[in-house]
């Protein structure tokens, strides 16, 4: 996302967009068809990302549609190695009010056929078979195989496919831990949900706060922007978009290593690189910018500075080689018009807390995650 055409961000996505490879030809299929095909205990309720439905109606069919639904064929322009497209699915019903088909220990499967033409003109057939086994009715089995960044992902995708707020997050969260943690009614203190759940609630309170479900401040042609990258990107680069990832360098620890996306990880004598795909920030705290502004990187006898400054640019840099649509790369620093990139996305777990006034303060009206799980774990446990 440019402002101009004449921006390295729109010239090197869109020369990107004609790589080729070894052979020569497009990395690209043209002219997709996908179908997905069911056992009998389940039935397709649609598909949400870059593709148009074909309106192919068979028995494995809902009558509940999600995304593009009502067909089990669809059809996509153009695949590359990076297009991911997201399924629903529900239980075929039984013959019995609130009964299933599928019984505890069965295994359903799922069967897709992608079928493209290759830019050599061949037409090519993939297909892909997955089996899993059905789990129990009070469904305690679905924690352990519960992949929550790929639920998390398909969360995204369905609140932005259907336009959702906020509080339709809300509510689905705590119908979730109500559902699936251990506690106590009315006991706030008793409130325990399992490891593969336990990062889902963080990552529904980042995308709450994100570009996708707030508009504020964003143009329509940005929104649009973002929300159609985020149907089309991966598990990986998806979650970074809902929870960037924050990378810290200091003399002090060696490599980068990985720090929470939160206010403490502000401090003034460390530089932070920020990937929050869409953008690449670089952010230097006080002491280091105070440092940089002497020119203490020129000196010889400072070389391990110059080293460090160095460091976060060369990943930077890998990552805007690597990635399509290229990302807008930013460099800032403490109490910089720009931070605000960086102080947008933190948890704002010290924000306006104790008078803080340095450069490194966070003003903002939102809650944090703390006051967030908080409220989430006392709705959940009420009886």
């Amino acid at each position: 996302m440019s402002d101009s055409f004449s921006m390295t961000v729109f010239k090197e996505s869109f020369r990107k967009m004609f790589d080729c490879d070894e052979a020569g030809y497009l990395q690209v299929g043209f002219n997709a068809k996908l179908e997905a095909r069911t056992s009998s205990e389940l039935k397709i309720s649609g598909a949400i990302g870059g593709l148009s439905s074909l309106s192919k109606k068979k028995p494995n069919v809902a009558e509940t549609e999600v995304g593009e639904g009502g067909t089990c064929q669809w059809i996509v322009g153009s695949l590359d190695k990076k297009t991911t497209v997201a399924f629903f699915f529900e239980i075929a019903p039984g013959s019995a009010p609130n009964a299933s088909v599928a019984t505890p220990g069965k295994q359903g499967y799922l069967q897709f056929q992608t079928t493209y033409f290759h830019p050599s003109g061949r037409r090519r057939l993939r297909i892909t078979t997955v089996s899993h086994q059905f789990a129990n009715a009070n469904m305690m089995n679905i924690t352990s195989g519960f992949d929550q960044e790929a639920a998390a992902v398909l969360t995204a995708r369905y609140a932005v496919s259907k336009g959702e707020n906020q509080e339709w997050v809300d509510r689905m969260l705590i119908r979730m831990v109500s559902k699936f943690a251990d506690y106590k009614r009315d006991d706030p203190s008793s409130f325990r949900l399992a490891p593969e759940l336990a990062l889902f609630p963080q990552f529904m309170y980042h995308l709450r706060r994100s570009n996708f479900l707030q508009t504020f401040g964003t143009s329509p042609d940005e929104t649009a922007y973002y929300r159609t990258i985020i149907l089309r990107e991966n598990t990986l680069n998806s979650i970074v978009m809902i929870q960037p990832a924050l990378l810290k360098y200091s003399f002090d620890e060696g490599p980068p290593q990985p720090v929470l996306l939160d206010t403490c990880s502000l401090k003034s004598d460390i530089i932070l690189l920020m990937d929050d795909f869409f953008h690449v920030v670089i952010w230097r705290g006080e002491q280091i910018q105070s440092w940089y502004g002497s020119g203490f990187q020129d000196r010889e006898e400072y070389a391990h500075f110059k080293y460090l400054l160095q460091a976060p640019a060369a990943d930077a840099k890998q990552i805007l080689a690597d990635r399509f649509p290229v990302p807008k790369f930013i460099q800032t620093n403490a109490g910089g018009s720009q931070a605000r990139f960086v102080t947008s996305k933190v948890n704002p777990s010290s924000a306006n807390a104790g008078g803080q006034v340095d450069a490194t303060a966070v003003i903002t009206d939102d809650v944090s995650l703390k006051a967030f799980m908080e409220h989430l774990i006392k709705l959940a446990v009420k009886s």
